[in-house]
């Protein structure tokens, strides 16, 4: 490795897509996965169907994994964590500790594909009972179901006849901090609860949600269907609590379209976590000495008609190390840092020669 490679670091979508977007324009990369396999969130949760359009996950991000370890334009490294960064931009030093003990890289430029990490649904409040209730869970929880095809409470084993979905757990919440949308949210509890009704067709299903908020085609793909063809209920409200009631769950809240109280019971609960930026964004941060914004987020700091370059030179950024992040924004936004990483090398060397 040398002086005139990319260094992406993380394994997910993102730097699947960046590493792979180098190499088909004549670069090279180093990819390097904390994890000891590739795939990222999709893979590590499980994933069953992606959003909008529902298709199997695995074979598809197993597709994007073949692409980058069959391509002789990348490195891929697993089990690697970066623990130092010295030198300059165009002349970067990376220091990993992997399998074999420690080892350094040169690379020219620097992607971070270092992703999100789901909000902790008790760690502020335990109204909720997210760690009291063994039928109250989140979204990747029941993602990871679905991909088994077996939606069963956890308590006991046995389909559910009512399931709820509680949407904004952990965003839009200015009481700890979370004042942005996560964006995705709305969208994969409308898929799941598709595939809940798909999967147990006899139960019945319902979102309780501030506002739903569908973006681009997802009104049309994933919202309107979710409702007229599979009979899923979506009522505009807040949940206030969710209490023990016999062998079921008591949710309380308001209708806040009739406004007036409500007491539902469900066998069980779908807490819609939001998005937050993985200890890995964190600490990449720290390591480059990229700007952050408020919530943690690496800050793009030439938006709105550059989405990827980052505060410090030669360090470019994609997919949800940015902020909350869907799979056709992180594909995008990765491909595009492949771009501006490759362009900012190219442009450096001619420099140079000239």
């Amino acid at each position: 490795m040398s002086f005139d490679t990319v260094a992406v670091i993380g394994g997910g979508p993102g730097g699947l897509r960046a590493a792979h977007g180098i190499a088909e324009i004549g670069g090279t990369a180093l990819l390097i996965e904390e994890r000891d396999f590739l795939g990222g969130t999709p893979i590590a949760e499980n994933y069953a169907g992606l959003t909008p359009h529902g298709e199997p996950a695995r074979p598809q991000i197993q597709a994007m994994i073949d692409a980058v370890t069959a391509s002789p334009g990348v490195q891929v490294l697993t089990s690697t964590v970066v623990t130092a960064v010295s030198g300059e931009p165009g002349a970067f030093t990376l220091t990993m500790r992997g399998p074999d003990g420690e080892r350094q890289a040169e690379c020219g430029a620097i992607i971070m594909a270092t992703g999100f990490g789901h909000f902790d649904p008790g760690r502020e409040t335990q109204m909720y009972g997210y760690y009291e209730f063994p039928d109250v869970i989140t979204l990747s929880d029941l993602e990871s179901m679905l991909s088994d095809h077996k939606v069963v409470r956890p308590s006991n084993g046995e389909p559910p006849k009512r399931v709820c979905f509680v949407q904004c757990v952990g965003s839009r919440d200015r009481h700890i901090g979370n004042e942005y949308c996560s964006k995705v949210c709305c969208g994969v509890a409308s898929k799941e609860a598709i595939e809940v009704r798909q999967l147990v067709p006899d139960s019945k299903v319902y979102i309780f949600y501030i506002d739903m908020r569908m973006y681009g085609y997802w009104e049309n793909e994933i919202y309107w269907p979710a409702q007229e063809k599979h009979h899923v209920q979506y009522v505009k409200g807040i949940i206030s609590e969710v209490l023990a009631k016999g062998d079921r769950l008591l949710v309380r809240g308001e209708d806040t379209t009739m406004g007036r109280p409500m007491e539902l019971e469900m066998d069980m609960v779908v807490l819609s976590v939001g998005m937050e930026p993985s200890p890995g964004t964190k600490k990449m941060a720290r390591l480059l000495g990229v700007q952050q914004n408020k919530y943690g987020f690496v800050d793009a700091v030439k938006v709105p008609l550059d989405t990827v370059t980052t505060s410090r030179e030669g360090v470019f950024a994609c997919g949800a190390a940015l902020g909350p992040a869907d799979l056709e924004d992180t594909v995008s936004s990765a491909a595009n840092a492949a771009m501006k990483a490759i362009a900012y090398l190219r442009s450096r060397a001619a420099a140079a020669a000239s």
